[in-house]
């Protein structure tokens, strides 16, 4: 149809005039016509009086005079064809009273009769155009049964009769035109408006503006907006809204700062709007000019405004100017307490928001279920699991239902710290409370079972689930590539595909991170094809999987290639693309590359996201820049606490214990509760310093916190106690722990043992390690050097007799040092290094200088029973001096030498680096499989603990 909206309304009224039987035969012949009336509606179109009030007089045709009037006759009303005479001669008659309750009167008795197309006849032609009265009979018509489609072909059917329309019923159209998602028929009424030359007033460019951004895209909604010639405040309201609903943040800004030039006013609707979108796009000083606005124009006033404020400033990081606009507030509702609480929990200020939290029970207004979320969330969000678990318990205990989003952050922490049987128990609870139908806590489900390495019953939960959408789907396959059941994830996606749900890019994304993950390169680029020959684009997220795979299974150069492929295809990488990246360059002491990264970080405003600083504090600390660390750490407001937590690991790992104690008190100073890791890290701090009595200090600490110690704290008191030379009460500590002592535990006391000579209890440590990990050769060299270093070399080659049996050989052992863009790499096996000859030269000359410093080799070192020529020569074909001699022939710029070792470096060469370092004056950091050392001056960081 195409519609021309140039005409007279005179016809049809002329009809009306007939009566109803005479215009159309089919009113006659319908049985329609004897219909009895619907129930009544609980709203009544007729505005002005009640029926009762309208009916003054029993209507009878016989008593026809020129003073009756047949509205006086509603009460006799009881068939469709009654009300359709009755309305003939209403329309023949003069009008007396009001007409529009007249026309509202016979509208609903025409609806109460399912005639709904008569009722929007009289909608269209008889009604006064009034948008409230307007809005009420749509109101009317849909409680009535009414469908939608037919005020559209009612409108259609006058309009072919020639009735014309102003704005207002055209806007409803309109209305109605977006509620059916009609583009074609709105788009040919604006196609007549713009042909006759039509006055589009504000509130039909406003309906045409919401019909074209929610049918066609938001830039033909704006054209219309540039092409009204008056722009009131409504119609500007309204585009700034379309914006907003289209996630165009950039546009509706400019749209604000445009009406602000042409002095419109903003609706306190729009600037909650707005306010949330500067939230989203970080644009602290937009949200800062709209909270000037609204101080400017006195909407301080509005609770909602204001709670917009505080979780503007909050998400851009401005906690202490959102806590100035919540404390400014007159007034708090319960989204004021939740949106500052929330706000405090999110950026790890757990304490201010349990401060907050409390004073908010002191109010009128008590915490809610969403007050509790808010809470579980920011623990999670911190990391901080346990006392997940804790608040999830205290909700429960204050009579309050958890809910979908409850559920899902306890899940979550029991999937972290591994305590499945409480999983199970929530679990349980989800089935009582009908909370299995959420999608959320399926999805939950499945990945706590999995996790749990329990895939038959994450199958069960899976396939009972009645709202299964895409995300359990993908979850499930997520699990089978997580652990490696490829075949299995296969046959799911043709499952998946096989019930009509078309796989996502998440779905093709988990597959990625699996194939990657498990070091499968060639299937995981293979997908990355197929997603592109199946019309998909891999997006940043495929890319981050193939990367963070590489990062897991220790592929870190694939990682960097894979980058470079990403940047090549102009695909832009996200803050977990970066930190991943700093992962793999943190991993191998890639610092040059952790470096240019760094610098890709600050072109590109990464830096102030708080994950990519915290993973710039793990690459500096791990590639021996303290000091670049610390001062990354320094530049972040708002720390949260695994920033804490790496910064002191860093610390913890040179052997600077006073430094971690520090950071540790500074850290409680500001409100953040430490967690288990916290105190892991206070531990090996102390260990590698040195310090029992600060060990046993914050060991009999944890209670306080609540914070129950693991294995991993019992195996620090271990190496802390055995390297102190306390080793009688290190095997009590470990004889009187709670916990079964496992492989972490022995194989510190027999580190310990070999620090200090005790081969009585290195023995006792050495067989609950061969029972532990049989075919780990580590523990066998170890206790091999224990007994070299006593000459019992029967002892050694029992141990030697003892892996040939069991089949345990001594892997290859490698070191590598970085020279420019070039990796060099000294290996006890393959190919020699091309300047190995010059490389020795230049060894025994080091040697000799060191001598004269006081170096002594250490032939113990030798697992050989050979004379002490020979072991000083096999002394010198260690790879880590190879490494270390290669930096200082290669590096000339006094910068210092890098060395990374597979496995633990041996007594002698750390003796060895010690004297090069003085003797060289430079710095030696090397990384080797246990630790780092940071030579320099004589002394290493470790203070020979190691």
């Amino acid at each position: 149809m195409t519609l021309c909206i140039a005409f007279h309304s005179h016809s049809f009224m002329d009809n009306l005039v007939q009566p109803f039987h005479l215009l159309n035969p089919y009113v006659v012949q319908n049985p329609q016509t004897h219909m009895q009336p619907r129930s009544l509606s609980p709203t009544s179109v007729s505005l002005g009086m009640s029926e009762s009030q309208l009916v003054s007089s029993q209507f009878s045709s016989q008593n026809f005079s020129p003073f009756f009037h047949p509205l006086d006759n509603l009460g006799e009303l009881k068939t469709l064809s009654s009300v359709r005479e009755l309305h003939a001669q209403m329309v023949k008659m003069p009008k007396r009273g009001n007409s529009v309750t007249m026309d509202g009167s016979m509208m609903r008795n025409y609806l109460e009769f399912g005639d709904f197309a008569s009722a929007t006849k009289v909608f269209f032609v008889g009604f006064s155009r009034n948008y409230l009265l307007w809005n009420a009979f749509l109101e009317e018509f849909a409680s009535f049964g009414g469908d939608s489609h037919e005020i559209l072909e009612v409108f259609k059917e006058l309009h072919d009769k020639g009735v014309e329309f102003d704005s207002k019923a055209l806007t409803v159209v309109l209305k109605i035109c977006l509620a059916l998602m009609d583009l074609w028929l709105g788009m040919e009424v604006h196609a007549c408006l713009v042909k006759r030359g039509f006055h589009v007033d504000v509130h039909l460019s406003c309906a045409l503006i919401n019909l074209y951004e929610k049918c066609l895209g938001i830039d033909m909604a704006n054209r219309v907006f540039d092409e009204t010639p008056l722009q009131e405040d409504f119609l500007w309201n309204t585009s700034v809204m379309a914006n907003l609903r289209s996630e165009k943040w950039e546009k509706a800004l400019e749209l604000f700062r445009r009406m602000q030039s042409a002095s419109a006013k903003a609706t306190d609707g729009t600037m909650v709007k707005l306010l949330q979108a500067c939230g989203k796009l970080r644009a602290l000083n937009e949200g800062k000019q709209l909270h000037g606005y609204v101080i400017k124009f006195g909407r301080v006033s509005n609770t909602s405004i204001c709670n917009s404020v505080v979780s503007m400033y909050s998400r851009n990081n401005r906690l202490d100017l959102a806590r100035t606009v919540f404390d400014s507030m007159e007034d708090h509702n319960q989204a004021s307490w939740n949106s500052i609480i929330s706000s405090y929990a999110a950026n790890g200020r757990l304490n201010g928001a349990w401060d907050i939290f409390q004073k908010m029970q002191s109010s009128s207004i008590k915490p809610d279920i969403i007050t509790w979320n808010s809470i579980l969330s920011g623990h999670l969000l911190q990391g901080s699991y346990e006392m997940v678990l804790t608040n999830f318990r205290s909700l429960q205990n204050g009579n309050f239902k958890p809910d979908s989003c409850s559920i899902t952050s306890a899940l979550q922490a029991v999937i972290e710290l591994g305590c499945f049987n409480l999983g199970k128990e929530i679990h349980g609870y989800i089935m009582r409370s009908n909370l299995d139908y959420d999608a959320y806590v399926c999805t939950s489900l499945v990945d706590m079972y999995i996790k749990n390495i329990s895939l038959d019953k994450a199958e069960a939960v899976f396939h009972y689930s009645k709202n299964k959408n895409i995300c359990a789907w993908n979850s499930l396959i997520s699990g089978y590539t997580y652990k490696g059941m490829f075949n299995n994830a296969e046959n799911l996606l043709n499952q998946m595909e096989g019930e009509g749900i078309k796989p996502d890019l998440v779905t093709w994304n988990s597959l990625i991170s699996g194939y990657s993950m498990w070091g499968h390169r060639e299937e995981a680029l293979a997908l990355m094809k197929r997603i592109k020959s199946l019309g998909l684009t891999p997006n940043v997220v495929s890319w981050t999987a193939m990367i963070s795979g590489c990062c897991q299974n220790n592929n870190f150069m694939d990682a960097l290639q894979f980058f470079s492929q990403m940047q090549e295809e102009n695909v832009k990488p996200n803050s977990t693309t970066i930190c991943s990246l700093l992962r793999a360059c943190a991993g191998p002491s890639l610092l040059k590359k952790g470096e240019e990264l760094h610098c890709f970080c600050m072109r590109h405003g990464f830096v102030d996201d708080i994950y990519v600083a915290t993973a710039l504090i793990d690459m500096y600390s791990k590639g021996g820049k303290l000091r670049v660390a610390h001062e990354v750490f320094r530049k972040i407001q708002e720390k949260t606490l695994p920033c804490w937590n790496c910064m002191m690991m860093g610390y913890a790992t040179y052997g600077r214990g006073e430094e971690v104690f520090t950071l540790f008190d500074s850290m409680c100073k500001t409100g953040i509760i430490p967690d288990a890791i916290t105190f892991t890290i206070l531990l090996s701090g102390c260990k590698n310093s040195g310090l029992v009595m600060e060990g046993w200090k914050h060991f009999d600490s944890m209670k306080r916190y609540n914070i129950t110690p693991t294995i991993e704290h019992y195996s620090c008191m271990v190496d802390l106690l055995g390297k102190a030379g306390f080793l009688d009460e290190a095997l009590d500590f470990i004889h009187a722990m709670p916990h079964k002592a496992d492989a972490s535990i022995w194989g510190a006391l027999l580190s310990a043992c070999r620090i200090h000579k005790d081969v009585k209890i290195a023995e006792v440590a050495a067989r609950n390690l061969f029972r532990l990990e049989p075919y780990n050769s580590a523990n066998y060299v170890l206790m091999m050097n224990i007994y070299s270093s006593f000459d019992r070399w029967g002892d050694v080659e029992r141990l030697k007799d003892s892996m040939t049996a069991m089949g345990v050989k001594i892997p290859n052992v490698w070191s590598w040092t970085q020279v420019r863009q070039t990796i060099h790499v000294f290996s006890t096996e393959g190919e020699s290094h091309p300047q190995e000859g010059e490389i020795y030269f230049e060894l025994y000359q080091l040697v000799s200088e060191i001598r004269k410093l006081g170096y002594v080799p250490d032939t113990h070192c030798v697992l050989q029973n050979i004379d002490e020529k020979e072991k000083e020569k096999v002394l010198l074909s260690h790879t880590e001096k190879l490494a270390m001699t290669y930096g200082l022939m290669s590096i000339k710029d006094g910068s210092p030498i890098r060395v990374v070792k597979n496995t633990r470096i041996c007594q002698d060469c750390h003796t060895a680096a010690k004297y090069i370092s003085l003797a060289r004056n430079r710095e030696i950091f090397l990384r080797d499989g246990g630790r780092f050392h940071h030579f320099m001056n004589g002394e290493c960081s470790c203070n020979d603990r190691w």
